[in-house]
């Protein structure tokens, strides 16, 4: 009896020590898994920086105007002038459309015919 018991825990340490090799290897997975996700992102970082870099050089406001000169013809964009802009007071908004009555309801004042005051 002693022996079968003997017998039945070593496989039962064997089965856990197997059980915890594939865990540890599954861990160590997803830990590469991980920093290579972190690596990705830094990169990704990175190029978002240099392309809101780019964007800023791109939209500098002298290379603007001067783009703007330059196709002046085709496209009639003018500078910006302070004096360009309007006062809030002058935005018209549109009036939203009045939905039409479907179902009137009609009042009558006979009722009150003899009172002086209903209220």
């Amino acid at each position: 009896m002693r022996g079968l018991f003997y017998v039945i825990a070593a496989l039962a340490v064997m089965g856990l020590a197997f059980w915890a090799y594939q865990e540890n290897y599954k861990t160590q997975a997803a830990i590469k898994d991980v920093r290579s996700l972190h690596a990705r992102i830094g990169a990704a970082h990175e190029r978002l920086g240099m392309l809101r870099a780019e964007w800023a050089y791109l939209n500098r406001p002298d290379r603007l105007a001067d783009l703007a000169e330059l196709n002046f013809d085709r496209l009639g964009l003018l500078p910006l002038m302070p004096d360009a802009f309007g006062q809030v007071d002058e935005i018209i908004y549109p009036i939203p459309p009045i939905a039409p009555i479907t179902n009137p309801i009609e009042l009558s004042s006979d009722a009150f015919a003899g009172v002086e005051n209903p209220l």
